[in-house]
């Protein structure tokens, strides 16, 4: 996420590298951005779908859908939204609606009201750190994930709950590594010792310029840097973390901070952020980090509570996108421009994979009174007719930059021109940066590791290096 203020500096990269991700390190751009409204095979009605419209078809049919309704996931291979609905005591209107407006409609078992109750009593009877849940609508079931430290007789108290929901209710998941928040993301902030990642550029309720990023960012110290040891350019305003969410609203200090509303995903490409987006299950992300630069990977379920060291949180999007400690705060967004989680924490790393949890942006936004896009000298400017974001991109004709952004009109999302540029960061090396100091240094007594930043207990680590680099510093515990 570039946040730098443009009169009194150049506009630098700040994340110097980029992930190698294979075919998947291209933001390869999304088959017709719209509804084709074609039918597969004649029998069905399904329609093809990019995601967000997938998204907002959902919403309109969990509500056309009551009680019946019973969640909904993109099928990402067939471009398809999949919408779960129960017994209809033979009433097949509702699913014949469904059916009209372009889902794919399949029966199931449990319903979102015994889904939700399941989940409550997780809450209540196996809140362990380093156990999460969330729903998870392609099987209909309750996804339980226990990292490492979950053994013996927290194990068996976990797995007793699990096994009193009931057959078909839930299904237990290990993993290798072990739940944190990674402190050190789109670009490097620093403070306290800390180092954490930008996540967007944001107009503040009162009209100054922000941005924000994750709640144990910004309850581990209260001034922010961009450079490490640097002049601090932004003070937290509000924070939350643990509890309902992990996100904090940081103010810029010089109110002529221009801060544009893009991601910086390194070699000298950047993806223009038109909008906040609800994130959905099956749909393809992309997560800019300053420790790992950019990765990708697929939502895997909703309103997850995840039981970190430090304490529960809840309302979180889980992925199987990968990250490290630094990555905390970072941008999770989506190919054609939609903003939609900060990294909050997860297990593992880049190498071997793992879970990561993220901060849903329309909820932050929504708590802190805040609007996506840039303020300050950059706020309402308009990008212009045809104007260029990012390297081959057109930002779309009257289309605003600041807050409140509008996507413009008749912009296109993606229809074949891909986001950013031809390729965001295809092939390119993580460490292909800076080449600044990469070694870390732990703020908490709990026992990370110094000598590389990375937090291999509860608490949360901190790096000392920039952007772009391929070692593993300044992640917490989360990411």
């Amino acid at each position: 996420m570039s946040h730098k203020r443009i009169p009194k500096r150049k506009a630098a990269i700040a994340v110097g590298g980029v992930a190698a991700l294979g075919a998947a390190a291209l933001l390869l751009p999304q088959a017709n951005a719209s509804q084709d409204g074609g039918a597969r095979g004649g029998a069905s009605t399904a329609r093809t779908l990019k995601a967000d419209d997938a998204d907002d078809l959902a919403a309109r049919l969990s509500k056309l859908l009551g009680d019946a309704f019973a969640g909904s996931y993109y099928d990402s291979a067939n471009r398809q939204l999949v919408v779960n609905v129960t017994d209809v005591s033979g009433d097949n209107n509702v699913i014949v609606q469904a059916k009209k407006v372009g889902a794919e409609v399949r029966q199931v078992d449990n319903s979102t009201a015994e889904l939700q109750a399941a989940a409550r009593t997780l809450r209540t009877k196996a809140t362990i750190p380093g156990t999460a849940w969330a729903v998870d609508p392609r099987t209909n079931k309750i996804l339980v994930t226990a990292d490492s430290t979950v053994t013996g007789t927290r194990w068996d108290r976990l797995a007793s709950t699990v096994d009193g929901l009931g057959s078909g209710m839930a299904t237990i998941k290990k993993s290798a590594g072990t739940f944190k928040t990674f402190v050190s993301g789109g670009d490097a902030i620093f403070g306290g010792g800390a180092r954490c990642s930008l996540g967007f550029n944001v107009t503040a309720g009162d009209g100054s310029p922000a941005f924000l990023t994750a709640g144990h960012c910004g309850v581990a110290a209260e001034q922010w840097s961009d450079a490490q040891n640097g002049a601090p350019i932004a003070t937290v305003d509000q924070a939350t973390f643990p509890g309902n969410g992990d996100f904090a609203l940081v103010k810029y200090d010089d109110p002529n901070t221009q801060a544009p509303s893009d991601v910086n995903v390194g070699g000298g490409q950047s993806v223009q952020i038109l909008r906040a987006a609800e994130a959905t299950v099956g749909q393809q992300v992309f997560r800019m980090g300053s420790t790992t630069g950019l990765h990708d990977g697929q939502v895997l379920g909703l309103d997850a509570t995840v039981n970190y060291p430090e304490g529960t949180v809840t309302g979180l999007i889980q992925t199987d996108v990968c990250a490290e400690p630094g990555d905390s705060g970072g941008s999770l967004f989506t190919q054609d421009g939609g903003a939609v989680g900060l990294t909050s924490g997860g297990s593992g790393d880049c190498t071997s994979g793992g879970e990561t949890f993220f901060q849903p942006v329309t909820t932050a936004l929504a708590a802190t009174g805040a609007t996506l896009g840039g303020a300050g000298a950059g706020g309402g400017q308009q990008a212009g007719d045809g104007q260029q974001a990012g390297g081959g991109q057109q930002a779309g004709g009257g289309q605003q930059a600041g807050g409140d952004q509008q996507a413009g009109d008749g912009q296109q999302a993606g229809d074949g021109q891909q986001a950013g540029g031809d390729q965001i960061g295809g092939g390119q090396e993580a460490g292909a940066g800076d080449g600044s100091d990469g070694s870390g240094a732990a703020d908490d007594p709990s026992g990370a590791d110094a000598s590389n930043g990375q937090a291999p207990g509860t608490g949360h680590a901190s790096g000392t290096g920039n952007a772009g680099r391929s070692g593993r510093s300044g992640l917490t515990d989360t990411h």
